[in-house]
């Protein structure tokens, strides 16, 4: 039985398709006798200059007509039609003042990256065609046919599928992140680019859950890698699942892009700054009633007593509970975990603390069970990590599989990670050492990269926390685009929600993001209808204002009660890594927001990224690029 049926997606294709004249039988724009293809029509745009005798404005001449000799270009002899499009006249500006627009800087650097843009999209569908700085456009797609054929051969070029993760990260963050990151570049910050920002293809996601407008990780993160909606709270279950009730578990369950990738015998990894069992990174290999599920002591009796698995559980017998869906499936398992949330691996009991416990009793567990002790025992040739000295000592060439816990819940936000009191790799040193041991098996590999402190700053309320995590993730992308090849290897960044985040006021360029707002051609700061100064940075709603000056640790803010509304901030720095911005609405967490986050791709298939897609989307393009379906059903066949 095959693992499941996918309908056909919408390819977003259409751009593909090339002009040619066809008669009833295909022939030369007319009824012909033997059916055979016709002509392609081209067209050739040739810009004019100022003083040109049919646009002495400037313009485009159009020059178009049918390639009788089929040598891929319009001779003049060819030509049939020819039209121009002007630029309108001026009579009452100054003649050296009618070109301030085509001569701009910035004009002339966006048309360029206009005229890129179509050659990376031509570059990314197979065809040969180069556009001249006359704009020469030939086609070389004449029919369906020809199209469809195209369109089969670019399914499966991607021998790798990596999928990032901002937790958190909407656009308002990417924005903020990029102008801090050139700021402390020494630039003015607005013209950077984070890593991904410099990706060819892009598009937005829409992120709502079936039952939320406002969504939550484990509904978005499940669409993300299953191709199916769901609703709030539940992990790797469609819709018909009722949260917390065990019983609607069977039968609901879905296929995610890891559990396909593992069947066709790709290595698969994991990394989060969260806890492993968190809903990110728990959507790409459980399946759960509850995302607080994280271990047994999580869970009602009656969904233990029913016979349901508490994430971590799932996790370390993924192996094992794939291969019992499948008759004769023979997987070996995870070769990567990396992330934080050794509690819900270990006992309530101190006698199992780790090295750097941060609680008198680290473990959870209230059946007893070591699961790290049970995972070892299950890959006698893994590697069990928990500190900044065990992963230095990784030999990425020999290591078969590696399972790190770094943290007794969630890792270090990156500001703060050098307090951590043993030590923990940065997402993008997991990143590096991940991919050099996945890429040690030839048919490929499929890799989940969550940064998800991002997320958690957000809900404190404190923008240095999730700017600098937001950076040390563009670090993690730039590494993984370092260490792979764009013609096998698919890189997809995006998040799975955003956060009530604004950016707002009218500061000058370069003035300091996360500084109070100095108007345009002004040296002291702004000032609102209150009298008082007012940062960019703020929130709709959450704990509000905190100025715990150098503190690197965003979950400081929580131990006090909310203090929002306006407070006079004229002699507070709020560039320090402890201010906490305004907010407006009181909460004790400030809240996941509604709208779209952005998708950035490159690499086979990402031409698949564009417009606004429905967040399942994503898993389509990743099966596209690497033809999991394909290849897992023919393992299972």
């Amino acid at each position: 039985m095959k693992l499941f049926k996918l309908s056909i997606v919408a390819l977003a294709v259409a751009g593909l398709t090339a002009c040619s004249l066809e008669g009833d039988d295909g022939n030369d724009g007319a009824a012909g006798v033997d059916g055979s293809n016709g002509l392609n029509s081209l067209t050739v745009q040739t810009a004019l200059a100022v003083g040109d005798a049919n646009c002495p404005n400037s313009g485009v001449q159009f020059d178009s007509g049918l390639d009788t000799n089929a040598d891929g270009t319009l001779g003049s002899d060819e030509i049939t039609d020819t039209s121009y499009v002007c630029s309108p006249g001026s009579s009452e500006v100054a003649t050296g003042e009618l070109l301030t627009t085509l001569n701009n800087d910035w004009f002339i650097a966006a048309s360029a990256e206009v005229e890129n843009n179509k050659q990376v999209w031509m570059d990314a569908t197979g065809t040969s065609a180069s556009i001249s700085s006359a704009n020469i456009e030939v086609a070389q797609v004449a029919n369906d046919e020809e199209l469809q054929a195209m369109v089969a051969d670019l399914r499966g070029k991607a021998k790798n599928v990596i999928l990032f993760v901002g937790d958190g990260m909407g656009i308002s963050t990417i924005t903020a992140a990029r102008i801090l990151d050139g700021q402390l570049k020494g630039l003015d910050g607005e013209e950077n680019q984070l890593s991904f920002g410099k990706f060819p293809f892009s598009g937005l996601s829409k992120t709502y859950n079936v039952d939320a407008q406002t969504p939550d990780s484990a509904g978005t993160m499940t669409a993300m890698v299953s191709g199916v909606k769901t609703d709030v709270g539940v992990i790797g279950v469609d819709e018909d699942i009722e949260r917390g009730e065990c019983s609607t578990v069977a039968g609901n369950e879905l296929v995610t892009a890891l559990e396909l990738a593992e069947i066709a015998g790709k290595s698969t990894g994991i990394i989060s700054t969260a806890r492993i069992t968190h809903a990110t990174p728990a959507a790409t290999y459980a399946k759960s009633a509850d995302r607080n599920w994280e271990d047994i002591s999580d869970m009602p009796e009656d969904a233990v007593t029913a016979g349901c698995l508490d994430i971590a559980d799932q996790l370390v017998n993924f192996e094992t509970n794939l291969e019992a869906n499948y008759e004769g499936l023979d997987v070996d398992g995870l070769e990567v975990v990396m992330g934080g949330g050794r509690r819900h691996f270990l006992p309530k009991d101190a006698a199992f603390n780790s090295i750097d416990a941060a609680s008198e009793v680290e473990g959870d567990r209230t059946d007893g069970r070591d699961l790290t002790a049970e995972w070892q025992e299950m890959y006698e040739n893994g590697v069990y990590i928990v500190d900044q000295s065990g992963f230095d000592g990784l030999d990425t060439e020999t290591t078969e599989r590696v399972f790190g816990l770094f943290n007794e819940s969630h890792m270090q936000y990156e500001a703060d990670r050098g307090n951590d009191i043993a030590g923990e790799p940065s997402v993008a040193e997991m990143t590096e050492a991940a991919i050099n041991i996945l890429d040690n098996n030839d048919e490929g590999f499929f890799l989940m990269v969550e940064s998800g402190r991002i997320d958690h700053a957000h809900h404190a309320g404190n923008a240095y926390g999730a700017l600098y995590d937001t950076l040390a993730f563009a670090d993690a992308v730039a590494m993984a685009d370092e260490l792979t090849n764009d013609e096998d290897t698919l890189i997809i960044v995006t998040a799975d929600h955003g956060h009530v985040f604004t950016i707002a006021g009218y500061p000058k360029r370069g003035n300091p993001i996360l500084g109070k707002v100095v108007n345009v051609g002004a040296d002291e700061a702004a000032t609102a209808s209150d009298g008082t100064p007012y940062t960019t940075l703020g929130y709709t709603n959450g704990l509000g204002f905190r100025n715990l000056g150098d503190e690197t640790n965003s979950d400081a803010g929580y131990a006090t009660a909310y203090d929002t509304g306006r407070k006079d901030l004229t002699d507070i720095d709020t560039t320090t890594p402890g201010y906490h911005q305004e907010a407006l609405v009181p909460m004790g967490s400030e809240t996941h927001s509604g709208e779209d986050v952005s998708i950035h791709a490159k690499g086979p298939g990402a031409f698949l990224v564009n417009g606004t897609n429905e967040q399942s989307v994503i898993f389509h393009i990743m099966d596209f690029a690497g033809d999991f379906v394909t290849q897992a059903d023919a393992v299972v066949e």
